[in-house]
């Protein structure tokens, strides 16, 4: 009789070391512990995060865990819920582009509040915990058939309960009994829908923070004794069965554990805005390089994208011209390609409620058409959608680029240079910024963050 999946990553879980991760892989996950905690800074003014995190204080309770940016210790699940929704509050952490969903911004809170709790864990025992978090959100991903837009879940939250379950339960030492019920646990709270997003509403952030809480007190019921669901995966009424309509490409999610790490894979996003919009502005600023002044002669722009792309951030177009809320604008292809066509960037400031009501963005964002392309869906209809931007000018004048792999992807990827600038950029919006000197100190300790005996060493520079 074959073995019930969840039986399979429970033993894979359990019985990683950090010496069995390869170097690459421990590498990857420290560029995505500094894109991390950079998205935690930038994320700690954004709309509903100083609520939550004023929140978490008024329930007071033991000191355990560090609210980044503020320094306010608090119980480690509420710590994870205010970490997480502020790591995803600017839609500018990572994104596992064949997973579709967002990899480490549910582990990476979890791992840490777990570990600050408990003390004294290692810098290698930290970074093992967070591979393996990881690599169960992305497996889970990728082994799933239909993206949030046609099942209506949001993977990154809906995963994010086991990734995060899986790393604080790893940091917390659980053996496999206890693991397998941390996972059940997990599996309990399992939720995250696409309405927030059609809806422009701020809970698109707060379901990650859901989902690190979630995980860190599955961990901890685990480690007390309580028990969960065994058979998660496919069982009669498991995760796939119920949430998935019973499909489950089950190869992606078992088959060689160990061997290649989902972590290698990550895309680290260059713009603060959903994955789906970042290979067209890709092109608007390819075109603004060849035409700067091209923006005040477009007649009419045509953007060719996969049908999963066009759900997510072309439909419906009268709110993706004119964005009502700031989540409406970072959904946005029209308004997204505006910015790039008028300025030929696009940063955090540009996610700004006064910015996403500039007129002369809207007028331009109004002249977007966006169109699913036969031959784009036939070759990516699950990753995410290269683009074609077309431009028609009032002179008669015609330019097109077209982006087939995005900035950040792993086949694109950020530099080391370019990732530590995004952190600079990040913690300059933070409630207190940090001086340069302690910047440079925090990417130098994570980028050797194998020789700390003591995680807390990493973590006190967050306050």
């Amino acid at each position: 009789m074959s073995i019930e999946p969840t039986t399979r990553l429970v033993e894979f879980l359990v019985g990683m070391k950090y010496e069995d991760i390869p170097p690459s892989s421990l590498t990857a996950t420290k560029r995505e512990l500094l894109d991390i905690v950079g998205t935690t800074l930038a994320g700690n003014l954004a709309p509903g995060c100083p609520e939550v995190v004023s929140l978490v204080k008024e329930w007071g309770g033991a000191e355990e865990s560090t609210i980044i940016g503020y320094g306010r210790k608090v119980p480690s699940p509420f710590a994870a819920l205010a970490n997480g929704t502020m790591a995803h509050a600017w839609d500018f952490d990572d994104t596992h582009d064949q997973a579709v969903l967002h990899a480490g911004v549910s582990v990476i809170p979890a791992a840490l509040a777990i570990a600050e709790r408990k003390g004294k864990v290692s810098g290698r025992d930290f970074l093992c915990a967070v591979v393996l978090g990881i690599e169960m959100v992305c497996r889970m991903g990728m082994a799933t058939k239909f993206g949030p837009n046609t099942t209506g879940w949001m993977l990154t939250p809906l995963y994010g309960y086991f990734g995060a379950a899986a790393a604080a339960g790893k940091i917390l030492g659980l053996d496999a009994e206890r693991m397998h019920h941390c996972l059940g646990i997990a599996y309990s709270q399992a939720a995250g829908n696409v309405q927030c997003v059609l809806d422009g509403a701020l809970t698109k952030r707060f379901q990650a923070g859901f989902a690190a809480q979630g995980g860190t007190l599955a961990a901890l019921l685990a480690q007390k004794g309580v028990t969960g669901a065994k058979e998660i995966i496919q069982g009669r009424f498991g995760l796939y069965n119920v949430y998935q309509r019973g499909d489950l490409i089950l190869e992606a999610l078992i088959d060689s554990l160990g061997k290649n790490f989902a972590v290698e894979n990550l895309s680290f996003k260059p713009y603060p805005c959903c994955r789906f919009i970042h290979s067209t502005i890709d092109a608007a600023k390819e075109l603004f390089q060849r035409r700067p002044g091209l923006s005040k002669d477009i007649q009419e722009i045509t953007i060719s994208v996969n049908q999963q792309a066009y759900n997510a951030v072309c439909h419906p177009l009268t709110i993706k011209s004119e964005p009502r809320t700031i989540v409406d604008a970072q959904f946005s292809i029209p308004y997204a390609t505006a910015v790039a066509l008028i300025k030929g960037r696009v940063t955090l400031d540009d996610f700004a409620e006064k910015a996403i009501r500039n007129p002369g963005v809207i007028a331009l964002a109004k002249k977007v058409c966006p169109r699913v392309d036969e031959e784009i869906e036939k070759m990516s209809s699950r990753e995410i959608s290269p683009a074609i931007l077309e431009v028609k000018t009032e002179r008669g004048g015609s330019y097109s680029q077209r982006i087939d792999i995005p900035k950040g992807h792993p086949r694109n990827p950020l530099s080391d240079e370019e990732l530590a600038a995004k952190f600079r950029d990040c913690s300059r919006h933070a409630a207190r910024p940090l001086p340069e000197e302690n910047l440079n100190r925090l990417i130098d300790m994570i980028y050797s963050l194998e020789k700390l005996d003591d995680l807390t060493q990493l973590i006190k520079n967050l306050e």
